[in-house]
This record gives structure tokens, C-alpha cells and sequence, in this order.
């Protein structure tokens, strides 16, 4: 820990002693919680972002696709307003935010859904589209007015919970105690399948209770796919070079992996959901041109060309190749056990009865 946030020490006291009244006023029923009449699962985390929410949400999209239709709803982190909108493909990133527009373009039959206020979310949901069988929300576990029916807690490989520090002096954002109310735990980012004894080593230093699911999560990689035109491929490999251009919490497994499909890699990172200038945009095209003499590609990930959006396709970017690479969540062990939480939970909810 830095001498900094050494000093923080006493502020994150401070800002744990508020998390316990509120959890305490929730647990004692002085706070009111809501039950959604709609089957609902959350994927949330202790800590700021990074931890993998959203390939989370595709991973049970997909293990759910024959229990639907289904929706997503989210803040719509980075988007003006807060207001209810359902997402469209068309939309803007402004307008949706950039990870709910990415799961419209990605799966076409779900209906996704953004607002601040995720109680009065889901009743409109419920309302405006009876025919959705389940809603998947991100980022929603620290939002005690929503008793979710599922909650999965996710935390990552790197840095899991028990290393790290409430906020200001670390990145927990709220009790890392509250993991026990959690129905399932998931380690993300995982860069192997731990062995028998490693998991139980990772349900001790977690202080999860023994009847508490953990499972171990890896993520997996599609082939680069160019964005102006899908059929092409992109050549990887001896001789080539990518300029990785990433707006994401923790790029560290993506640059990784450009390392493991290119001979040379140049990465400019940008924070979390970043709106990329006109400046930011000829800076890039600037050190495309000037970073590699080699065959070379610009990369950016799913998110972030929803975020770019038509800039990709007129201004400095508009004659750049470039191209995104998916990203996929994968349960590593126990995978068949992770599927059937979650469709038990929509199967056999009172809503469908």
C-alpha cells in the first residue's frame, strides 16, 4: 500500500462505519427493500469496476436463451440522464451508454434496458414488456432497495477482496462480509483452473460460508474481426503489429493477449468508459501512423467502439484498419453447476408457475 493511502486509513474507517448503519437499517427493516415480481439476477462486486460484470451478464444470456425472452437492465454508466430507456441499436452511446448498446448489437433478441433507479426499473419492465421472463442486472448488489433474487458476487484472480482496502485507502466500495449474503461467488479473470485444495484455499481467504457456490472463471478470445468489413480477416502473427486502444477498467488480460497474436504492440489506454475527444482521435490516428513499420491493425474492444461509434467511420479514424476482439466469460470449473443455478432460479420462480 502507498504512503497515500496509508494516510487514507482513518477515512476508510470512517466510510466503513457508514456501510454497517446503512446494511443495518436494511437487515433491521428500517430501510425498505423490494422484491421484483420477475425472476432477477444480479452480477455485482465489492470492489470498483473491472472485476468482468458484463461478459458475466453475455455468459448468462446465453445459458439462459431458451428461458426467455430476457432483458438487461443497468445504470447506463456514461450516458446523459437517468431516466427509463430501452436501448436500441441504432441508439448513440450518449444515449444508451456504451455497455448496454454493446449487448443490444451483440444479442438482438434480448431487450435491454437502462435506468439509475433499478427497482422502478424492473417495474417497468414488467409492465411495458410482460412477455420478458427474466431480467440480468450489472453492477446492482450494493443497491439494497433491489432484494434480487439471485446475486453472484464476482472478484478477480489479481485482486480478490481480502487483499484490498475500503475506499479511499483501497477499491472496496462496500463490506467484503456482505459476500456471504451472496448466493454464488465467482473469481474472474482466472489464468487457469485452480486445483481442489487452491479452491478451498480460495473459500477460506474469501470467508465464504461452506454451502456457498464458488466457481473459478477464465475469459476466452474470438478472433480479431474488422469493423468495416466482418468477412475480412485480420492477419495476426509474424510481421504484424496493433495499436491496442482500450477505455476499460483493467485491460491487462486483453494486452496480453494482442502480445500473444502480434509481433509488435503499442497500447494507449484511456479510462473506464472514456469519451473519446476530437483530440483523443488524432492523437490516435497520429501514433497509428508513426508507431510500427509493420502490417499493422487498430484494436479496440467491443465497448469501446460502441462508445466510438461514428467516429470510426468519418474524421481522423474513418481509413484506419480497424478491428475489435470479443471477449467471452467462461466458468472453469463446474461449469454444468453454474448453468443450473441460474436456470433453476428462472425455471422455478413463482412468476412462471
Amino acid at each position: 500500500m502507498s504512503a497515500l493511502r496509508l494516510l487514507l486509513i482513518p477515512f476508510a474507517w470512517l466510510y466503513g462505519l457508514g456501510l454497517r448503519t446503512r446494511h443495518l437499517l436494511y437487515d433491521q427493516g428500517w430501510l425498505r427493500s423490494t422484491r421484483p415480481a420477475l425472476p432477477t439476477v444480479v452480477f455485482g462486486n465489492i470492489a470498483l469496476g473491472g472485476t468482468g460484470k458484463t461478459p458475466h451478464v453475455e455468459l448468462a444470456l446465453r445459458t439462459l436463451v431458451e428461458h426467455g425472452p430476457l432483458a438487461t437492465l443497468s445504470r447506463g454508466y456514461g450516458r446523459s440522464g437517468t431516466a427509463f430507456h430501452e436501448v436500441q441499436r441504432e441508439d448513440d452511446a450518449a444515449i444508451a451508454g456504451d455497455e448496454p448498446l454493446m449487448l443490444k448489437r451483440k444479442f438482438s433478441g434480448a431487450r435491454v434496458f437502462v435506468c439509475a433507479d433499478r427497482v422502478a426499473g424492473i417495474e417497468r419492465i414488467h409492465k411495458d414488456a410482460p412477455e420478458v421472463k427474466a431480467v440480468l442486472l450489472d453492477d446492482a448488489f450494493q443497491h439494497r432497495r433491489l432484494n434480487a433474487g439471485l446475486n453472484i458476487v464476482l472478484t478477480t484472480w489479481k485482486k480478490p477482496w481480502y487483499k484490498d482496502h475500503l475506499l479511499p485507502a483501497g477499491d472496496l466500495r462496500d463490506l467484503p462480509s456482505r459476500a456471504r449474503k451472496a448466493d454464488a461467488v465467482v473469481v474472474t479473470k482466472c489464468p487457469r483452473t485452480p486445483t481442489v485444495d487452491e479452491q478451498e484455499r480460495w473459500r477460506r481467504h474469501l470467508g465464504l460460508h461452506r454451502e456457498q457456490p464458488l466457481f473459478f472463471s477464465g475469459l476466452r478470445y474470438a478472433a480479431p474481426r474488422s469493423l468495416h468489413d466482418p468477412s475480412a480477416t485480420v492477419r495476426t502473427g509474424a510481421g504484424t503489429a496493433a495499436l491496442l486502444v482500450t477505455g476499460i477498467a483493467d485491460p491487462a488480460p486483453l494486452l496480453a493477449h494482442a502480445r500473444d497474436l502480434f509481433t509488435q504492440v503499442e497500447h494507449m489506454a484511456f479510462p473506464d468508459h472514456h469519451g473519446f475527444t476530437a483530440g483523443d482521435q488524432r492523437r490516435i490516428a497520429t501514433r497509428f501512423a508513426t508507431f510500427a513499420r509493420l502490417e499493422k491493425t487498430m484494436i479496440v474492444t467491443e465497448k469501446d467502439a460502441a462508445r466510438l461509434g461514428t467516429a470510426l467511420l468519418s474524421g481522423p479514424l474513418e481509413d484506419l484498419p480497424i478491428a475489435t476482439i470479443g471477449i467471452e466469460a467462461v466458468i472453469l470449473n463446474e461449469p454444468h453447476a453454474f448453468a443450473a443455478l441460474l436456470r433453476s432460479h428462472v425455471a422455478t420462480h413463482p412468476a412462471h408457475s
